[in-house]
Order: structure tokens, then C-alpha cells, then sequence
């Protein structure tokens, strides 16, 4: 379908994920699908640093003080162009701009083009992800300022897929106030990857997407599970933010709420500090003491550290009970996936999850599961399994070229 669109036509998406103090990129040729170029601007704002990788293997680094968003994306444009380490010979053969967006709310179905209306939206829905959506806001502008107004920008949201999951399912029992007056409601992120995944491993097994129940599993640094029925989203684990839902690498999940309360009192820190505390110093590290970073912790498990180890123990469990709580919300399971940082690459915290979804009739092959890290996928099930288990990499950066080449027409 999409080698229709295009024709013969050379079509090169520039696809954005920028952060509060960084800009990630990949240049994509949507005729093949290949990056062409990659990197990565970090400690905008401070002592910067900047990263260039083209698809041949030419590499450039340097460490340099990055004022803002709109030097970020000077650089980004030279290199893509220069004469030693660029990929095309001048800005105009990039089509069009696509943003990734982590807070659409209930505003942003799908994804759109840009206009003077869509940025005031997205950073309205700044309280709603302060360290994100008003520096998105801000790296759309330099984007517009770099490239000029002729060139098309298209934003993506990480919302948007979660827009179909019911009321029911998305309110917290609050005064329903809350949600009348301050927009407090499950929103879910992640839905990109969700939804590139659920696509692809349909494509995978040769099923209707528009048939099937998935379980998908995003784990990473940060995770979550979404129950995925004809297509659409009908529940996912995190919440209002990305805090709720499973263990991650420094986010501590669910919890009591009165946990905070209690803490806050006991040890008398103010909101900012509890804040720090849920999202920065729990999780993984919180619990091992060790490290954010799951193969960190996995090693330090494997020599001995029993609170290592009782981490992995926590996230096992709590995947295998979000999992069934997505069954049960679909009445019902046909595929389960694995992808993200963790989901593709550790065998062994996939083999401890499904070795204990025996009630769903589900068997892995041990031996191919251990074959599909580093980016090769693939279908780990065993024949005689009632469902079917595929790790599948992820590929957020090409769904968001996919939008931004329909949109631009």
C-alpha cells in the first residue's frame, strides 16, 4: 500500500522525539523504510552533547553547549547535510517533519498536521505532562523556524490509541468532579508502540487485526500492558501518567494511595519531594538498590544480591497479574506480545512470565526465545500452545513517518 502512495516518488521523513532537554531523530527513506540517519542532542540547555550515526556507519560525537531546541535542530539540519557525515544533499528533499507527542488528552484522537491552533493545544496539555508537552511545543516551533513553513510537521500521540478505552474503564473512583473539572482520568501511553506491534504481529501470524485479542507487553525502562480487542484499545496500565502501572526502572507502579500520605508524614517531605521519590528513586532501583537498568539488576541476581533478585520476583508477578487483568477485560486472549529495551532482549524475564500462564494454555519454546534478542523477533510458542507468543520489535519512529507520509498526502 504504501509503495503505491509514494510510486517512484523519493520520500524522506524527518521523525522527532524530543524531550525537555534532548532531541532524538531518525531521517527515513519511506520508499524502503531504511534510517538513512540517526542521533541524538542531550543536555539541551547545558553542557550539551551531540550523536550522528548514518545507515553506512559513518559516526560523528562531539560535546558542545546546545542554547535550546532551535540550535538543536541547526545542528541536526548541518549534519544531515554535510559533506562528510550527511545523507542528503540539501534540506528539501525532507518531505515533511513527524513529532512524536506524549499527552493528546482527550483533544487528539489521532494524529494531524500542525497549525497555530494544534500547538496552543498541545501546550495547554502542559499540567498534564510538564516535562514533556511544552517542550514539545517549543521543538515544533524550531522545527517550523529550521525548515522553513513549507515543510509539513504532523504530530503523534502517545494518547491517541488509548481514546477508545470506555469510561468505565478509564475513570478512578473520585468525585466524578475530578474528571468535570480537572480532567483526571486513565489516558494511557505507549500507544504508539502498542499499536505498531499489535499491527505487526498480525502480519506476523497472517491474522485480521479486526478479529483477534492481544495482550501487548511494552517493557522497558518504562512498561506497560495494554489489552488490545478488533484493533483497538480497550484497557492499559498506566494511568493519568506514566507513573502508574508495573515496577519500572525508577517508577514505583501502583500503590496504595495512602502510602504517600502516610510517608509524608513520617518523614515530613513536602509533595516535590514525594514526587522525586515515586518517580526517580523507586522501581528497579528502589528495590534492588543496584541500578535502574534491568540488566544490571539481572546480574547482580545472578550473583547472589537477594534484593536483586527480589526485584526481578516483583516484576515477574506483576506482569503475570497486569496480563490477566487485561484477559479478564477482554474476556479473552488469542496472541500475547513482548517488545521494548527488556521485552526484546531479555529471554529470561519473558520465560519466567510466560512459564506461569499455564491457565491460559500457554507454552514457549525456551530455545527459540532465547533467539529472538537483538532486534530478530519472532514467533516463540510451541505448536500445541492455545495462544499464540511473539517477541516483535518495536518501531515507534516508523509508525510516526507512516502517519506523517499519510497526512502530507
Amino acid at each position: 500500500m504504501l509503495k503505491k502512495i509514494i510510486g517512484d516518488v523519493k520520500v524522506k521523513i524527518l521523525v522527532i522525539n524530543a524531550g525537555s532537554s534532548s532531541l532524538k531523530y531518525q531521517l527515513i527513506d519511506m520508499q524502503n523504510e531504511k534510517v538513512l540517519a540517526k542521533g541524538l542532542c542531550e543536555r539541551i540547555g547545558f553542557d550539551g552533547a551531540v550523536k550522528h550515526k548514518t545507515f553506512d556507519g559513518r559516526s560523528f560525537s562531539e560535546e558542545r553547549e546546545i542554547k535550546d531546541h532551535k540550535i538543536a535542530f541547526e545542528i541536526v539540519a548541518k549534519l544531515l547535510v554535510d559533506e562528510k557525515y550527511g545523507v542528503i544533499k540539501n534540506l528539501k528533499e525532507i518531505a515533511a517533519v513527524g513529532h512524536r507527542i506524549v499527552q493528546g488528552a482527550e483533544i487528539f484522537k489521532e494524529s494531524c498536521l500542525v497549525t497555530d491552533k494544534v500547538l496552543e493545544q498541545i501546550d495547554s496539555l502542559s499540567p498534564l505532562a510538564p516535562l514533556h508537552n511544552h517542550a514539545q511545543a517549543k521543538a515544533i516551533k524550531a522545527a517550523i523556524e529550521t525548515f522553513g513553513k513549507e515543510v509539513k510537521q504532523v504530530v503523534v500521540f502517545d494518547t491517541s490509541f488509548h481514546q477508545t478505552i470506555e469510561e468505565k474503564a478509564f475513570l478512578y473512583g473520585l468525585p466524578y468532579e475530578a474528571y468535570e473539572k480537572y480532567k483526571i482520568r486513565k489516558y494511557g501511553f505507549h500507544g504508539t508502540s502498542h499499536r505498531y506491534v499489535s499491527a505487526k504481529v498480525c502480519e506476523m501470524l497472517n491474522k485480521d487485526i479486526n478479529s483477534v485479542k492481544i495482550v501487548s507487553c511494552h517493557l522497558g525502562n518504562g512498561s506497560s500492558i495494554c489489552a488490545i480487542e478488533n484493533g483497538k484499545s480497550v484497557e492499559t496500565t498506566m494511568g493519568l501518567t506514566p507513573l502508574d502501572g508495573l515496577l519500572m526502572g525508577t517508577r514505583c507502579g501502583n500503590i496504595d494511595p495512602s502510602c504517600l500520605v502516610f510517608l509524608m508524614q513520617q518523614s515530613e517531605i513536602d509533595i516535590k519531594k514525594m514526587d522525586e521519590i515515586m518517580n526517580k528513586r523507586s522501581g528497579l532501583l528502589g528495590i534492588s538498590g543496584v541500578s535502574s537498568d534491568y540488566r544490571d539488576v539481572k546480574k547482580a541476581a545472578d550473583s547472589g544480591n537477594k534484593r536483586a533478585k527480589l526485584a526481578l520476583l516483583m516484576l515477574s508477578y506483576q506482569i503475570r497479574k497486569k496480563i490477566a487483568a487485561c484477559v479478564a477485560a477482554m474476556d479473552g486472549i488469542d496472541i500475547l506480545t513482548f517488545e521494548g529495551g527488556i521485552g526484546e532482549n531479555s529471554y529470561d524475564l519473558t520465560i519466567s512470565v510466560c512459564e506461569h500462564l499455564n491457565f491460559l494454555g500457554a507454552k514457549i519454546d525456551v530455545e527459540k526465545t532465547k533467539q529472538t534478542v537483538g532486534g530478530k523477533g519472532g514467533i516463540i510458542s510451541t505448536k500445541d500452545s492455545k495462544i499464540d507468543i511473539c517477541v516483535v520489535p518495536t518501531n515507534e519512529e516508523l509508525l510516526i513517518a507512516k502517519d506523517t507520509l499519510s497526512l502530507i498526502g
